[in-house]
């Protein structure tokens, strides 16, 4: 990330939104809302001091999962690039109350700026590459987790910020009490798998869930039950780190944790059934930590209209062809990177990337387009202006025009696919594909009935 920060052919627009998508490939036309920070990007050295001085410090830090706080001012995480705060209007007493304003009396550079507004960038460029990541199931809509119910009970994400060093523990594994547990038990496929959830398989889960087992076993010495359907461990080296884990004395519960109980006490009770044993069983546990799938972010729906791309039935950005053309998507010049099309682990995020970078890269060394040549063709003098063909075209090929005082539709044929959606609605029947016309449908119809026909008196014969 530092890299890409410092590279001159990169520039970086962070804390912005794409609004707007218009044009064709090697022509696109952006439109982009870079949001105010109220913090002069260009003064900020990133010292810090505001935040370590603003009065507001217990909201809930989204980057800890809500684990630890930060202030109203704040850098969104440690690494972030460029290192720059932004001020959270929604929490900050100035825009409450009109009244504090400490972070812009101490900046030693000058920096804030309770001024600042939003600016609309309009950017042209030749392709896009869609790379918005995916986002971790939310555990509360499985109810039988009991997620929210207690602060032992935690997901996955809220974990990783636990072990972490830069975590609000600093790396210290303990519960809501503030001790170190004595028995921990590790859900899998939370959110996937499931018939009431996503039927689909994350492929990360299980191996998150078995580094999750290793980290507790490694920094405490608690008893770890890992309740899982079975281990899909799909990947170089990931068996034997399932059997490294497996030594470290982890207790595997082949089946799926089906609930999570919170007792009058505070301890917490996983229900499930051993699938080898054939019995159900459970275990009285001091924290439950629930490995989530993966799913779309919540806007992948307006994401996805945005770009004029689409979405698989799990919810996910559709590729071109899941085998021939895996980071291509239908509309040209807009490609897709990592989780955003599928569940992915790093070195497969890595590789799907980069692919959809060569594409990319690709595409605009040649300088040229190539498109295909069976594409929808208007008949001007036919087509009365309607516009109903402009309402279905799914990918907004279609545009009205000016004409002989009226108007009429005009095909872009960069964006077409020819589809043939526009040619059956046309009540005018003002629109045909090109090379494949009504009269070349029955040509080829009337050429196979005579072959068949030859045939069968051949055949007589």
């Amino acid at each position: 990330m530092m890299d890409a920060g410092r590279h001159p052919n990169i520039e970086l627009l962070t804390y912005s939104e794409v609004e707007e998508v218009s044009g064709y490939i090697g022509k696109f036309e952006v439109k982009v809302r870079k949001k105010a920070r109220y913090v002069n990007a260009e003064l900020c050295t990133g010292c810090g001091l505001c935040q370590e001085k603003c009065p507001r410090k217990k909201i809930p830090s989204e980057f800890d999962e809500g684990l630890g706080n930060r202030s109203a001012i704040y850098i969104p995480f440690p690494q972030a690039i460029p290192r720059i705060p932004v001020v959270d209007a929604e929490h900050c007493t100035y825009f409450l109350k009109q009244k504090c304003r400490v972070c812009e009396k101490l900046c030693p550079a000058e920096a804030i700026d309770f001024e600042q507004e939003d600016e609309t960038l309009e950017l042209e460029v030749g392709a896009i590459i869609v790379a918005t990541g995916f986002a971790q199931f939310d555990a509360k809509s499985s109810p039988q987790y009991n997620y929210g119910r207690s602060p032992d009970i935690i997901d996955g994400l809220q974990f990783e910020r636990m072990s972490s060093a830069t975590g609000p523990t600093e790396g210290e594994i303990i519960t809501s009490k503030g001790v170190p547990p004595k028995r921990v038990a590790v859900v899998h496929c939370v959110g996937a798998r499931d018939e009431y959830s996503n039927a689909y398989c994350s492929r990360v889960c299980c191996m998150y869930a078995l580094k999750h087992a290793h980290l507790v076993r490694d920094k405490t010495d608690a008893e770890v039950y890992e309740f899982y359907m079975d281990i899909r461990a799909a990947g170089k080296g990931y068996e034997e780190f399932y059997e490294r884990v497996q030594a470290e004395e982890v207790y595997f519960v082949r089946g799926r944790g089906a609930e999570v109980t919170v007792l009058e006490d505070g301890q917490l009770m996983v229900l499930a059934e051993d699938t080898i044993m054939g019995r159900p069983v459970s275990a009285k546990v001091d924290m439950v930590i629930l490995d989530a799938g993966m799913v779309p972010y919540s806007d992948a729906g307006q994401v996805a209209s945005t770009f004029g791309i689409g979405r698989s039935e799990d919810g996910f950005f559709l590729e071109a062809h899941p085998k021939l053309r895996p980071v291509d998507t239908n509309t040209d010049g807009i490609f897709l990177g990592g989780a955003c099309q599928a569940p992915r682990d790093v070195p497969d995020t890595v590789a799907h990337a980069s692919a959809a970078a060569a594409q990319c890269l690709s595409l605009l060394s040649r300088g040229v387009v190539t498109i295909s040549p069976t594409v929808a063709v208007v008949d001007e003098e036919l087509c009365s202006g309607c516009q109903v063909c402009i309402a279905l075209c799914p990918y907004s090929a279609i545009s009205f025009v000016s004409h002989n005082g009226t108007g009429v539709v005009k095909v872009n044929e960069a964006l077409c696919k020819g589809c043939g959606t526009c040619v059956a609605a046309c009540p005018a029947g003002a629109i045909e594909a090109r090379h494949f016309t009504d009269r070349q449908i029955y040509a080829e119809i009337e050429g196979l009935l005579r072959g068949l026909r030859l045939e069968a008196e051949e055949a007589r014969v």
